[in-house]
């Protein structure tokens, strides 16, 4: 556990570094918040919606009322989490890389689920766009992390975990003979 600990806090603390470093939001965070975006006007569109996404901001031609995707508008953080404890857990390098990559699928599946509600919330309030963004909606991405670890875990190969094959034959009564 003491492993564990070491390593998730470690990993932690060199990934959000890297995260807040003005060259990373420049290269990667903004183009991917401005991906985000058309992501997400072009699923709206595909239901309807009149959204156009311009850079990482989306708006409604209808109403002009946008949102924008910001730093930690973008499942980063969520994904950073996940990465790290995922690391941090004793495992093949493989079962590491295939959670990470179908854990941050699924965060930034939810994610674009939650832009695209908050793009709607904010068109009809924008007292229920708060409440949803500051609270309801970041409980769940990182809860979204919290359960992809724990599925991870769950279809991880037993470590030393003892198969019936492995258990030792049990000792048998000694057979007299008969003359």
């Amino acid at each position: 556990m003491f492993r564990f600990l070491v390593i998730f806090i470690t990993s932690l603390l060199v990934l959000f570094t890297l995260d807040v470093l003005t060259v990373v939001e420049i290269h990667l965070i903004d183009p991917f918040n401005a991906l985000l975006a058309t992501i997400s006007a072009k699923l709206i569109g595909l239901f309807g919606g009149d959204a156009i996404a311009q850079g990482k901001v989306i708006i409604s031609i209808g109403t002009g009322l946008a949102v924008s995707i910001e730093r930690v508008c973008n499942g980063v953080e969520a994904v950073i989490i996940l990465v790290s404890a995922m690391i941090a857990f004793p495992s093949s390098w493989k079962a590491k890389f295939v959670g990470i990559v179908l854990g941050t699928l699924a965060i930034q599946a939810l994610n674009l689920v939650r832009i695209i509600s908050l793009y709607y919330l904010h068109q009809w309030s924008s007292v229920w766009f708060e409440w949803f963004h500051s609270y309801i909606w970041q409980a769940l991405i990182v809860l979204d992390a919290l359960v992809m670890f724990l599925l991870w875990l769950r279809y991880l190969p037993r470590r030393n975990a003892a198969s019936p094959s492995d258990e030792p034959p049990q000792a048998q009564p000694p057979v007299e003979a008969v003359a």
